[in-house]
């Protein structure tokens, strides 16, 4: 009943106070809600009705001062009811912009006294009614809103106007919606640039304007399949975005990078000459060599082409070809030293994690080739695989093979990849691609027991099953993080039980006829304390 007293009290304002012609408004407003217990009757129920609106709701007479705010204005605006009813001045509008204003009921009544609405990002009029959106930065105690909202007269029987009403709806979650929606449609969601739709709108558009001359820089990230392949696409996906990274930061602010393809990025460059583009490009080259210092293990490689639009009227299409054919003659350039630069940095990774004692594990290659009368060149290939048999194991994650306690099914799975990763790293270089299968196979064995392809017996490489025994050897003198070294006793007897299942039958009487005769086959200090 409280919006009724202040109605009551503003209609004897009227009544009492006001000039003649103001008596007469405020006549045609009581006839309007009727009268006696009929009036009291239907302010309470329109009250009730307000105040069950979702929407923020207010209205005002033809004065401008308040006789409707409903229980949901309250709340987004932290202003109670009987704070301001009967109050004019716009004081309505400081809630919402942090000082007194006309809003959308202002204009339907034609109060605007303080010149143009601002605030409203759309405002529109349809016959009486006034529709807007917005931003109010102080609804909510200054956490701000998005807003739609809708202005009407209030009018008698007789079309007569005593004042006007204002929804607000808070559309905030609506608007992040949109604008979110709006994002994705235009960005790459890997990598947060341009997509290459809006990609080509932009081609589309600066092709008609007026920014000549534009330059095109076409981007290629060499070796992503070799990543991807050896790695698996969650490492090609991180080099993706450092690249995007690199490229985001060698331009200026107004220049759109756009991923175009699943490695190919293009950048347009308004309003910059060859001179200037081919300088950007060599920027570019420059944030390259500084990433790389910083992340050896997995280098990363752009070829760039570059090309100008110098005048309107020149296609923008044919420039961003010419773009794209010096790129791959820049690639054609390149490609092989950014192999040549992968590999080696894996390689560098492999000696820096040691995953073996290396040196130790070539002495037993050397000593076991010679026992089996193995050639000079099959021997430097053997000393080969003992260096890079394990290469592979740098796509798994150190979690994974520095973990202490019994690996999981699942890491299990992700252990067993890395002669596959290592297969696929061996073939992209020249120098390992010789030793590519035989790092496939060297944790297959002679029961057809082991992985990944499940060969058995004499399918499988001859010196992959060599290697198979020296890396076995190194790992039962290595200490462990859930067991000590093995004794030279138990490392007999591990051999002679793996014989035939494991291991080659053949291979381990070798192999334990020149550990037994000779017991430095590793130096005597490594195994000082540990002969039972």
């Amino acid at each position: 009943m409280k919006i009724v007293t202040a109605l009551k009290a503003k209609l004897c304002q009227l009544i009492n106070e006001l000039s003649e012609d103001k008596l007469l408004d405020a006549e045609k407003f009581l006839t309007a809600l009727g009268t006696g217990e009929n009036l009291l009757e239907k302010l309470y129920l329109y009250e009730k009705i307000l105040d069950s609106l979702p929407d923020a709701t207010l209205a005002i007479d033809k004065n401008g001062q308040v006789i409707v705010w409903n229980q949901a204005m309250e709340e987004m605006t932290g202003v109670k009811k009987e704070e301001i009813l009967g109050k004019g001045d716009y004081v309505y509008a400081e809630p919402f912009f942090g000082k007194r204003k006309p809003i959308c009921v202002d204009l339907v009544l034609g109060n605007n006294n303080n010149g143009g609405l601002n605030g409203y990002e759309k405002l529109e009029r349809k016959g009486k009614v006034v529709i807007g959106e917005g931003v109010a930065p102080n609804a909510y105690g200054g956490k701000g809103a998005c807003y739609w909202t809708l202005a009407a007269p209030i009018e008698d029987a007789a079309g007569n106007l005593l004042g006007a009403v204002q929804c607000v709806r808070d559309v905030t979650e609506r608007k992040i919606m949109e604008r979110e929606l709006k994002y994705c449609s235009t960005r790459d969601v890997l990598t947060g640039l341009y997509n290459r739709a809006f990609f080509e709108e932009e081609v589309k558009r600066m092709e008609k304007g007026r920014e000549y001359p534009i330059s095109v820089l076409i981007c290629d990230l060499d070796n992503l399949k070799a990543v991807n392949d050896m790695f698996g696409h969650d490492k090609g996906d991180l080099l993706l975005k450092r690249a995007a990274d690199i490229l985001k930061g060698g331009v200026r602010q107004g220049d759109v990078v756009a991923r175009i393809g699943g490695d190919e990025f293009g950048i347009l460059l308004p309003s910059t000459s060859r001179e200037a583009a081919e300088e950007i490009a060599q920027r570019i080259f420059k944030r390259v060599e500084e990433y790389n210092k910083l992340a050896p293990d997995l280098p990363l490689s752009l070829s760039i082409g570059v090309s100008t639009a110098t005048k309107p009227g020149t296609s923008l299409w044919e420039t961003l070809r010419e773009a794209d054919d010096a790129m791959y003659r820049n690639k054609l350039a390149n490609g092989n030293d950014a192999r040549v630069a992968l590999v080696k940095a894996l390689k560098t990774a492999l000696m820096e994690r040691d995953f073996h004692n290396t040196d130790r594990m070539k002495k037993v290659a050397l000593k076991f080739g010679g026992a089996l009368k193995l050639p000079r060149e099959e021997v430097d290939k053997l000393v080969l695989l003992v260096e890079m048999h394990d290469i592979g194991k740098l796509g798994v994650p150190e979690s994974v093979l520095n973990k202490p306690e019994p690996l999981s099914p699942e890491e299990r799975r992700i252990i067993e990849r890395h002669p596959e990763i290592g297969y696929r790293i061996a073939l992209t270089s020249g120098e390992l691609s010789a030793i590519a299968p035989l790092i496939l196979q060297h944790h297959e064995r002679w029961d057809g027991k082991g992985y990944p392809q499940g060969l058995k017996g004499e399918e499988i490489a001859y010196l992959s099953r060599i290697m198979a025994i020296i890396d076995a050897y190194d790992a039962m003198l290595s200490k462990r993080p859930y067991r000590k070294p093995l004794t030279r006793k138990e490392v007999l007897k591990e051999f002679l039980n793996g014989s035939g299942s494991q291991f080659d039958p053949d291979l381990i009487n070798v192999f334990v006829n020149l550990h037994l005769s000779e017991e430095d086959i590793f130096e005597k200090k490594e195994l000082k304390g540990e002969v039972s």
